[in-house]
């Protein structure tokens, strides 16, 4: 519900009466690289919490921490106020993105077969698409002054709910009380952590579907990551597109992925698999890439967007392959594993698109195509695409022991 007047309102606070805004496509490429940094440590620490002490505590606290930074642009939107909101911005998208994602997905994996998860992951990315239509309708035909509160309420909605009606599904680790110096509890927490991690590490190494997982996930984002780094942007620059435009966008392609993937892939996944819907999804986003940077005229982004009704069956698909190939107490490491090799392409990508994308928006471009930042992003789904071709089924592994035949995980606090 806030993307699209987010651009409006960071544009308006640091460039005021300017259509481009250098600055703020770099605070964002900051914020991305900042956030990808500590997502590469945080997101497998939250995936091994949410196995050892549950899921629902993990899901409650990740959600929290996305309220503050909305409550204060919606207090003011000054420039102070909009340096502030991306820092705690900053702060909230280390802990809750993606790692909501993983743990709700394990969650499902928990309690549903392993032959009907595809499904499943397919509708709650269906319900999060229905989700963000009907927050850009809101963003569409809502004033601007009101979006930021409707949006808190929302939010304050979520972790309460999921306090009330949630039921955990995982029994947590027995804490046993131990009488020692704080700073020895402390180096046991660190080698405890370090030791899982390592084990995380292993569980993906030593599997070549989770392995390759890996190589396309990375791949995928380090061009998606990018793209939708500066998109919004861009097409203000190069078009002059505002909140209503964004919206109408949003709003399309949310439509056509809730058909996508309430409707069309359960009924197809029995059919072809979740490897030939993963390669579909990725042909679709290097279409979806190059026909955003090729864009010549103001309604070539409405026919980019399409493609995003199946490309965005890439996030299904890739969840159901990571819990096909991962074991029962394993399956939030390895999600959450595979999610901190997306941060690190989250990392990397805007440390050339913020630049990049600037340069070519410019009067000091070499050559006139505004979207170049784009294309050359595209070459990173090619990348991605080769990689989940070469993909093969495989079974779950049994959990890896360390040498005395205990499981290394342990809980995180004594």
């Amino acid at each position: 519900m806030t993307v699209s007047v987010l651009v409006d309102v960071t544009t308006r606070a640091l460039c005021p009466g300017e259509s481009t805004c250098s600055e703020a496509i770099y605070i964002n490429g900051v914020q991305q690289t900042v956030v990808g940094i500590f997502k590469m440590v945080v997101l497998p620490i939250l995936g091994q919490l949410a196995d050892e002490y549950g899921r629902k505590p993990l899901l409650i606290l990740t959600l929290s921490t996305t309220i503050v930074p909305f409550a204060l642009l919606s207090i003011n939107e000054s420039k102070a106020s909009v340096y502030a909101y991306y820092v705690l911005h900053t702060i909230s998208y280390i802990i809750s993105q993606r790692s909501i994602f993983c743990i709700s997905v394990a969650y499902v994996a928990d309690v549903v077969e392993e032959d009907k998860r595809a499904a499943l992951f397919s509708w709650i990315t269906g319900i999060f698409s229905f989700s963000h239509v009907l927050g850009n309708v809101l963003a569409r035909f809502l004033p601007e002054d009101y979006i930021f509160e409707v949006s808190i309420a929302l939010l304050i909605f979520c972790p309460i709910y999921m306090h009330l009606f949630l039921v955990e599904t995982v029994q947590s680790t027995p804490r046993h009380r131990q009488h020692a110096p704080w700073l020895h509890k402390a180096l046991k927490i660190v080698k405890e952590r370090y030791n899982s991690m390592r084990h995380a590490a292993t569980i993906v190494v030593s599997s070549p579907t989770l392995k390759g997982m890996s190589l396309v996930s990375f791949f995928y984002e380090l061009g998606m990551s990018g793209i939708s780094g500066v998109l919004l942007y861009y097409l203000k620059a190069a078009f002059g597109f505002n909140k209503n435009q964004f919206s109408e966008i949003l709003m399309m392609v949310g439509i056509g992925s809730i058909v996508s993937q309430i409707l069309i892939l359960p009924l197809i996944n029995p059919l072809v698999g979740e490897k030939v819907i993963l390669c579909t999804a990725l042909l679709s986003s290097i279409a979806y890439a190059l026909v955003y940077g090729l864009a010549w005229a103001s309604w070539v982004p409405y026919l980019s967007a399409s493609f995003g009704v199946i490309y965005v069956l890439v996030k299904p698909a890739t969840y159901a392959i990571i819990s096909r190939a991962s074991s029962s107490a394993d399956q939030g490491k390895a999600q959450a594993f595979i999610a901190g090799v997306q941060s690190i392409a989250d990392l990397l990508s805007p440390l050339a698109m913020s630049p990049l994308t600037s340069w070519f928006l410019s009067s000091d471009a070499p050559f006139n195509c505004k979207g170049f930042s784009i294309v050359l992003a595209s070459s990173c789904m090619v990348i991605s695409l080769c990689c989940a071709c070469m993909l093969k089924h495989e079974k779950p592994s049994k959990n890896i022991l360390v040498d005395n035949g205990e499981n290394i995980e342990a809980p995180l606090l004594s």
